[in-house]
């Protein structure tokens, strides 16, 4: 694919969208991680829709949690069934989501103590292993939703991960 250089000046998110294998399992665990329940839930059959994706249809049912300044569409594709991704952070195309914790060390340890699966030790930046320096003492530590989207909490520090 070759883009041109020119900007387009999109500066400002609307959405993520997360496909999920079970709507409802996935509603609830969103809404247990963010304390928000959807402010959307639907239905959708549409051929031309399934087009714009490059699917021959696109029949799903679908959810959007609100978190602030973002909204995350949970949409389950009943046809057609898509396969699981099982997206490893290292994987070219594979993407996550991050969550601001104002307090890290509290929501981590309320996580942990809730059940959350984290994929590894949490960790904080240190001198030498990353730039800019005003990066030094976020924190940071990552999980994955039922589905396995990754997923992230953070404490940034120095406006880093605005």
């Amino acid at each position: 694919m070759t883009v041109s250089d020119t900007p387009m000046h999109l500066t400002q998110g609307a959405h993520v969208g997360i496909s999920v294998s079970d709507l409802d399992a996935s509603i609830a665990f969103y809404s247990a991680l963010t304390g928000r329940e959807p402010v959307a839930r639907g239905t959708m059959d549409s051929e031309p829709f399934g087009r714009t994706q490059g699917l021959p249809n696109a029949k799903l049912r679908y959810a959007t949690i609100n978190i602030d300044g973002l909204g995350i569409d949970l949409i389950q594709f009943q046809d057609p069934v898509g396969e699981r991704t099982n997206g490893k952070a290292n994987r070219p195309g594979s993407m996550h989501l991050c969550f601001k914790a104002d307090d890290f060390d509290a929501v981590y340890q309320r996580m942990k103590d809730a059940g959350y699966d984290f994929l590894g030790d949490d960790y904080t930046f240190t001198s030498g292993e990353v730039t800019p320096e005003a990066a030094l003492g976020t924190k940071v530590a990552y999980f994955n939703d039922p589905d396995g989207t990754n997923l992230e909490i953070i404490e940034p520090q120095g406006g880093f991960a605005n």
